[in-house]
């Protein structure tokens, strides 16, 4: 249809026109990384551009202070964009530098890239708005401004809230080294913390008399190790000591904690093996006389792949093609490959996904759509895709082999390459998403899809309701 507003070529140029301005609202956000809880700055940031795009804000989503939902528009459909902007601890780095070199000494860093993506589902949201503004069609167009992805599953909160139940497509994205469109499932996971109290004494004079919570966490993870051999061979357990009770020797620690964290592919397994651990966490406190106590911190669902969806969206992508590269973008991501990168991040990169992209520094084209295959990884995206028909793209924004959570992944966060596999992203998400309006068929075979997948199992949030997110903010890093 000629001059149609939700055309593939209207919305690239719709996006293409508020690039510019989302690109530093992305940089902004790459000057001021905050934490999980805690992105207060990130999203008054992301809030005053979508005012002042005419979006109506409700804040204090889920009862957590830095998640927000910005919505235009009247109707139906009611189309989501799920942002993110919260950074990592110890990843502070300066721009463009091919070596370690922290701008701040322990100071945060977007080393996961979320700069971007908050900043990318703004610009697709902010395009099929104005899209729908032109040809004055009805829909409502949400962004969901969400927190804590990388501690404490900031979704998964929202998702327990309702906040996703009326949507009938959400889309996302992820900066990424290479060009695809997500077909995987992932792991669930969900995570405790397990607080041991005994008592104090002199560690020389009198240790008789103490009763060491050390200990207690040092046999709980004994008795963890042991269990791994007993648990299925998909599952995963991890642990962190975040409380080792203190720097002095020969002090009888009367306090002490870990955090453990269970993956499966399935949530009820999952918390199958978390409660394996916590009768292993019994055990420890049952042999050293110590009191235990656990809490549930956080989790998040597996993701429902969607074939409805992400079949259009491969499409949009293959029609717009892969960012546009130039000489500055490609002898940067060659110095920084030659200098801070080795031969191992290369392959472990590109080995499950396509092994002769080894010898190549950036990615100009597009995967093949995979089968539905499986992902170790977890993200609280799961829970929305529960919910609701929920498709994810990634693009090229790094230097293929960049590992995620590195400073190598910083120091490329705020460079042009970056920015042009975000407004792809954009591009992409906003395309998808103007074909569900387009077309209503699309949506009417995502949600079957979605009820045959499930198998009628309706989303059951990994996080109990007595878990509110402001006891987790001091723990979160």
């Amino acid at each position: 249809m000629e001059n149609d507003p939700l055309s593939l070529a209207e919305i690239v140029r719709r996006a293409n026109a508020k690039a510019p301005d989302y690109c530093a609202l992305s940089d902004r956000i790459w000057t001021m990384p905050e934490l999980a809880f805690e992105e207060h700055r990130s999203v008054a940031e992301h809030i005053a551009m979508l005012e002042r795009e005419g979006f109506r804000i409700t804040r204090n989503v889920g009862g957590i202070a830095t998640a927000f939902v910005a919505e235009y528009g009247e109707g139906s459909p009611i189309i989501g964009f799920l942002g993110e902007y919260d950074a990592l601890p110890n990843l502070a780095q300066v721009s463009g530098a091919i070596e370690h070199k922290p701008s701040t000494e322990g100071g945060q860093g977007h080393g996961c890239g979320h700069n971007l993506l908050g900043a990318g589902s703004a610009l697709a949201a902010v395009a099929l708005k104005d899209a729908l503004v032109a040809g004055s069609i009805e829909g409502i167009i949400r962004y969901y401004g969400c927190p804590a992805e990388e501690a404490g599953g900031g979704k998964a909160y929202m998702a327990r809230a309702g906040a996703f139940n009326d949507l009938d497509a959400a889309f996302c994205w992820h900066p990424g080294v290479l060009n695809e469109v997500m077909t995987k499932s992932t792991n669930a996971t969900v995570s405790a913390r397990f607080s041991f109290t005994g008592r104090a004494a002199h560690a020389a004079v009198d240790p008789h008399l103490g009763r060491s919570a050390l200990d207690a966490v040092e046999l709980m993870n004994v008795g963890v190790n042991y269990l791994r051999e007993h648990i299925p061979s998909n599952a995963r357990v991890h642990y962190a000591i975040t409380n080792a009770g203190g720097e002095a020797p020969n002090v009888v620690q009367a306090y002490a904690e870990s955090t453990y964290s269970a993956r499966s592919p399935d949530l009820i397994d999952a918390e199958g093996v978390l409660a394996r651990v916590t009768k292993i966490a019994e055990g420890a406190a049952l042999m050293t006389e110590t009191s235990f106590k656990v809490q549930r911190i956080g989790g998040s669902a597996n993701i429902i792949p969607n074939e409805t969806l992400y079949g259009v969206m491969f499409e949009n992508i293959s029609r717009i093609g892969p960012p546009a590269f130039d000489r500055v973008d490609y002898e940067f991501a060659k110095e920084l490959r030659s200098t801070a990168l080795t031969h191992e991040d290369v392959l472990a990169s590109v080995a499950a996904k396509d092994i002769s992209l080894k010898d190549k520094i950036l990615h100009d084209g597009l995967l093949p759509l995979g089968s539905d295959q499986f992902d170790m990884g977890s993200t609280d995206v799961g829970d929305v895709s529960w919910i609701v028909p929920t498709v994810q793209c990634f693009t090229a924004c790094f230097a293929i082999g960049t590992p995620f959570h590195t400073w190598q992944l910083v120091t490329q966060g705020n460079l042009p390459a970056a920015h042009k596999g975000m407004v792809l992203a954009a591009k992409a998400m906003a395309a998808t998403a103007a074909d569900c309006i387009r077309k209503p068929d699309i949506i009417a075979r995502a949600k079957a899809e979605l009820k045959q997948r499930t198998r009628g199992r309706p989303y059951r949030c990994p996080i109990p309701l007595d878990v509110v997110p402001s006891d987790l903010r001091a723990k979160a890093s």
